[in-house]
């Protein structure tokens, strides 16, 4: 016969069971790795580029300037592909 610290035992030892294996079928949520460093006249952020590879989007805060770089694998190379005023880009995506 079981008594109550047995019985009460094998429920916590089942319910320890469910919630590992719980753990190990859960689907895995995806991360980005994005890191962003500022100063006072700086502000670098990086990105992941929708064409592949990584972006690099460094603003300038006293001018108000933003330069986009991206990092093409297949060439291993760093190609600018924008720079301009934060003002503009913001205005643009208003009138969008």
């Amino acid at each position: 016969m079981l008594d109550k610290k047995t019985f009460a035992i094998g429920v916590l030892s089942l319910s320890a069971i469910v919630l590992i294996v719980a753990n190990i079928l859960a689907p895995r949520t995806a991360s980005a790795t994005y890191e962003t460093t500022h100063d006072n006249d700086y502000s670098i952020c990086t990105s992941t580029a929708p064409g592949g590879g990584d972006a690099i989007w460094i603003t300038e805060k006293r001018s108000g300037g933003i330069a986009v770089f991206v990092y093409n694998p297949a060439q291993k190379t760093l190609q600018p592909m924008d720079s301009q005023l934060i003002q503009t880009v913001f205005a643009k995506a208003i009138k969008k």
